[in-house]
C-alpha cells in the first residue's frame, strides 16, 4: 500500500479531496501553503495521519481562495479566525485567517506529503505555528498535547531548531 493510499484508505477518501484543493488554488495562482499537521509531516522524520488541513492565503486572497474552493466543489463555513471547507471525505479544510499567519503563504515551498505535492510552511514557520497553538491557554488539552508531541519530531528531526524554543519548552523537551 501507498502512503498516499494509506492516507485515503485513513481518510475515506481524502486523496481526492486534498489533490482537488491543491489543484484548485494552483489553478488559481493563489499563493498558499499547508500549515499545522500536514506540513510537520513533511519536516518530520515519520508521518501521522491527519484529517485536518489546515492552510493559509496571501489576506488580500482569501476571498477568492472561498469562491474558487466553493467552485471547485467544497462547501464553506466562516468563522472569526478561519473559513473551513468540506469535500466528499473525512478531511477537514480549514483557511486560517490569523494574522500571526499571513506571511507563511509567500515562504511557503514544495512538498510531497503522503504521496501529494503540495506546499507547505517553511520548517521554521511549521515550528513558530506549533509553538502559538501550543501556547493557547483556551486551546484544548488533546490538542495542546498533539502541538507538544509535533513540536518535539520537529526538533528530534531536526535539533537546530532547540535554540528556537521558548524557556518553557526547553524545561519539557528533551535537548537531541
Amino acid at each position: 500500500m501507498t502512503e498516499k493510499q494509506f492516507y485515503d484508505w485513513q481518510t475515506v477518501g481524502g486523496t481526492d479531496d486534498v489533490m482537488r484543493f491543491v489543484n484548485a488554488l494552483e489553478s488559481a495562482d493563489i499563493s498558499w501553503c499547508t500549515i499545522g499537521g500536514f506540513a510537520v509531516n513533511h519536516w518530520a522524520e515519520e508521518p501521522m495521519v491527519t484529517k485536518d488541513l489546515d492552510f493559509v492565503v496571501a489576506v488580500d486572497s482569501i476571498d477568492r481562495t472561498e469562491q474558487v474552493l466553493i467552485a471547485a466543489g467544497f462547501k464553506s463555513e466562516k468563522f472569526e479566525w478561519s473559513v473551513n471547507f468540506r469535500g466528499h471525505s473525512k478531511v477537514s479544510i480549514q483557511l486560517t485567517t490569523e494574522d500571526f499567519y499571513r506571511d507563511f503563504a509567500s515562504r511557503g515551498v514544495a512538498a510531497d506529503v503522503h504521496g501529494i505535492l503540495l506546499r507547505v510552511a517553511t520548517l521554521e514557520d511549521t515550528l513558530a505555528g506549533k509553538m502559538k497553538a501550543w501556547g493557547e491557554p483556551t486551546r484544548r488539552q488533546s490538542k495542546q498535547a498533539k502541538d507538544f508531541t509535533d513540536i518535539v519530531r520537529l526538533v528530534e528531526a531536526h535539533p537546530e531548531l532547540w535554540d528556537r524554543l521558548t524557556d518553557v519548552l526547553k524545561a519539557q523537551v528533551r535537548k537531541p
